[in-house]
């Protein structure tokens, strides 16, 4: 009995207030783990006391004259009209408060600029609708993509802890170095945006935005592409892994032996499974998301691959259009984007999935030497 007055209590109290039910009742920034964002949260509290104490004299001024001048008391209203003096301090009063609000802000806004005398550089490009992180003086980089699997966007599945903020691979900085960015795009204008680094910079094609950052303490920090940059906008996560020095140090070894490594497969003899098999990875990761896992695409934006007349019969022009695009369409140019050995398991594995079944392998040389004949 006791348990059911109970669910009801929580049912009521749900319809009633739904807002205090489900809401976080976060009234505030929170400090984040790099100097800036602590520098705009605390600016952002000197500027909150500021207006509470001038929401406080103003509305303690107004509220006593309207009620030890009232008219019930006999009180007529004073003229001020053309009085100097009040002209005078109503100018200058406001001016000094904005002085004193403009001196910590503009420290903030200088330090926030200064990307001078970085240890680090990252390159970072934004693409429809994933990541691009190159590591400058590293010779190595890579894609983030989005890892939420297909099947909790589409309800078949429980939503997980970090949903649509996770991605396949995170960039990697090390703690207490400060990192500069370097901020572009290769289509439409993205942003870059991590709440707890205080960073939020816009990426725009054919221009370069810089911002900077040093990460006080490891961990993994989540935010998300905040341009409205098309139709998977929602799905363009951004997770930064914050390690230790050593640990980076490590880290970069082992991703330039792997970038060696990948290049060294540009020579190896493939077999078909081998493709297909590295190939259905590569479509799932750059391609499901527009023509879908079982290739039937989403017309007419999206065209469909299984059946496709270009994937059974045109090997050169299925080869053509997903190194360079298609101009005019939603079709990206993916020769940038992946890997020769990428994009021949691709090609590969779209002209033999699905029932296609055309036995045709392309392979990572004849990518290789079709870039170089362009």
């Amino acid at each position: 009995m006791r348990v059911h007055a109970q669910r009801a209590g929580a049912l009521l109290g749900g319809l009633a207030f739904p807002a205090w039910s489900f809401a976080d009742w976060t009234l505030n920034l929170t400090p984040g783990v790099t100097s800036t964002s602590n520098e705009i949260y605390s600016l952002h509290m000197i500027i909150l006391w500021i207006c509470v104490a001038i929401g406080i004299v103003v509305f303690g001024v107004m509220f006593w004259s309207i009620f030890a001048h009232r008219k019930s008391q006999g009180h007529k209203p004073a003229n001020f009209h053309e009085n100097t003096l009040v002209e005078i301090l109503w100018t200058v009063i406001p001016f000094i408060i904005l002085v004193v609000m403009a001196i910590p802000a503009t420290a903030t806004l200088v330090d926030m600029y200064d990307t001078d005398e970085s240890e680090v550089d990252i390159k970072v490009t934004g693409y429809q609708w994933k990541w691009q992180y190159e590591y400058i003086n590293e010779d190595f980089g890579y894609f983030s993509n989005l890892s939420t699997p297909r099947a909790q966007i589409n309800n078949q599945q429980k939503k997980g802890e970090n949903y649509l903020l996770e991605v396949d691979n995170p960039l990697v900085i090390p703690v207490g170095k400060k990192v500069r960015f370097l901020l572009t795009a290769n289509d439409v204008i993205h942003s870059w945006w991590v709440p707890e680094f205080g960073v939020k910079k816009d990426a725009i094609p054919g221009f370069i935005n810089e911002t900077w950052t040093r990460v006080d303490k490891p961990g993994i920090y989540r935010g998300q592409c905040t341009e409205l940059c098309g139709k998977d906008h929602g799905f363009m996560p951004v997770v930064v892994k914050a390690v230790p020095e050593e640990e980076y140090t490590m880290w970069v070894a082992e991703q330039k032996e792997a970038a060696a490594k990948e290049r060294e497969l540009t020579q190896k003899e493939w077999t078909l499974e081998e493709l297909m098999e590295r190939g259905e990875t590569a479509y799932q990761t750059a391609c499901a998301a527009c023509h879908q896992a079982d290739g039937s695409g989403m017309p007419p934006a999206f065209p469909a691959l299984k059946g496709s007349q270009m994937v059974l019969e045109d090997i050169a022009g299925h080869i053509d259009i997903v190194v360079n695009g298609k101009s005019g369409t939603a079709m990206q140019a993916f020769g940038n984007q992946l890997s020769e050995v990428d994009l021949a398991a691709v090609i590969t594995y779209e002209r033999n999935a699905w029932g296609n079944n055309t036995g045709d392998m392309v392979t990572p040389k004849e990518i290789f030497d079709y870039k170089n004949e362009q």
